[in-house]
């Protein structure tokens, strides 16, 4: 097989394959196995035709179309491991010539990974500020714990308010006709959330246990389903509980509850240790991404669109999963926050350009600085994902390699140890004082 790769212009380029005539001959072979299970012809059994009698029924053209399915793509793999390319989506392809006897030649324009150019990459200055947990801070830790070990008491009496949960059925409809998702019963919804459609938890917001309201609101014009956006709903809706948050006494048995220590004084002490070294962690990430920006500014790119394409679709599956994990789904997601899917994408672009271009950069310091991974880093890291999950080091192989995670693995722990470089060879300044604050 012969294959050649000439740059058009930027990251675009036409690989040029043939294919032998004899690889030919076998995808049509291939294409009439599978094509002639499936005809009929007077005299013989279904599937049992001979080969020239379906030529001259059908004529061999009629298997072309198989043929190029099953071999192009293994053809155009080839092609693209023999010219050292490396695509970024999917081609463009133009035959040229396929027939019976004859070569099978084809073009393929494609986008491919682009050229990086590095500038600066070592002693690059990064801005770093004084570590340290104050009162406030420790204060705010504190109530957090509160809210979270907090109990929700029902509220006989008094009116909703903004942070209750409020126990309701609501039935919304759109010039009086329903519209799919918008029934409930017995739907525990905090109020201030902003969780519902704008103004829909401010009506709730007064009501009282075994108030009814018509809730009116209007759907935004962004709003995910076409049929809704921009039109008036009306909600009817049933409170039938409230609950409210009652804080804990921040006191020894406070202590006691969240914690090993016997008094508020110890906790305190202790968790102002996790709080400190949580923003050491901290201030360690982002002196991380800190030193990878300035090298990824510093450094010269075109980043095609479909890179950046695909890592925004990457980045909505990723935000999905989480959803998931949550109760919640990209869907419900949309509908409450009245936004589009495209909206949501276009929000993700910037984050996705940037993501792109840094892990692009760090794979040109990697080959600049000849980083490689050995396979003792890749057992240590499987042997640090096997005793997170509780499996085997083989279990955990196993699966990366099923999944085709394996070589993500090794790339990752290539970038790490890219990352660890850089910032090894940066320089701290002292952060300005503002953002010290």
């Amino acid at each position: 097989m012969k294959a050649t790769w000439e740059k058009i212009e930027k990251n675009l380029g036409v690989l040029e394959v043939e294919v032998d005539a004899d690889r030919v001959a076998a995808a049509l072979d291939k294409a009439f196995n599978k094509v002639v299970k499936q005809v009929s012809v007077p005299g013989f059994r279904k599937g049992k035709v001979p080969r020239p009698i379906f030529e001259k029924r059908y004529g061999i053209e009629s298997l072309y179309q198989d043929a190029i399915d099953f071999l192009l793509p293994e053809a155009y793999s080839q092609a693209v491991e023999q010219t050292d390319i490396f695509p970024v989506d999917s081609p463009d392809v133009e035959i040229d010539q396929f027939a019976k006897g004859e070569t099978f030649k084809f073009k393929a324009k494609v986008t491919v990974k682009p050229e990086v150019t590095l500038g600066d990459y070592k002693g690059v200055e990064v801005p770093v500020s004084k570590i340290e947990v104050s009162d406030e801070e420790l204060a705010q830790e504190l109530e957090r714990l509160q809210q979270r070990h907090a109990e929700l008491v029902v509220v006989d009496e008094d009116a909703a308010q903004s942070g209750d949960t409020a126990i309701i059925d609501f039935d919304g409809s759109v010039d009086g006709v329903q519209f799919e998702g918008g029934q409930a019963e017995k739907y525990s919804l905090e109020l201030g959330s902003n969780t519902f459609i704008p103004g829909f938890e401010d009506q709730v917001i007064g009501l009282h246990t075994g108030d009814s309201k018509d809730v009116e609101v209007t759907f935004p014009e962004n709003y995910h389903s076409a049929d809704l956006a921009g039109k008036q709903a009306v909600f009817k809706v049933k409170v039938h509980e409230l609950k409210r948050k009652v804080l804990p006494e921040l006191d020894d048995e406070f202590a006691k509850d969240v914690s090993e220590f016997d008094t508020l004084a110890e906790f305190k002490e202790d968790l102002k240790k996790q709080l400190l070294e949580r923003k050491e962690n901290e201030a360690k990430a982002a002196r991380e991404g800190a030193v990878v920006e300035k090298v990824a500014e510093n450094a010269t790119i075109d980043i095609p669109e479909a890179m950046v394409k695909s890592e925004v679709q990457n980045m909505v599956r990723d935000f999905d999963n989480r959803l998931r994990s949550q109760g919640m789904n990209l869907e419900m997601f949309l509908g409450f926050s009245g936004q589009s899917k495209e909206d949501l994408e276009e929000q993700m672009k910037a984050d996705a350009e940037k993501r792109v271009r840094n892990n692009l950069v760090l794979e040109q310091v990697a080959k600049a600085e000849n980083i490689e991974v050995s396979e003792a880093e890749i057992n240590e890291e499987l042997q640090n994902m096997a005793d997170a999950y509780k499996r085997s080091v083989e279990e955990i192989r196993s699966i990366l390699e099923s999944n085709g995670s394996f070589a993500n693995l090794k790339e990752e722990i290539s970038l790490r140890k890219t990352i660890a470089l850089l910032v090894e060879n940066s320089k701290e300044v002292e952060a300005p004082a503002a953002a010290a604050e």
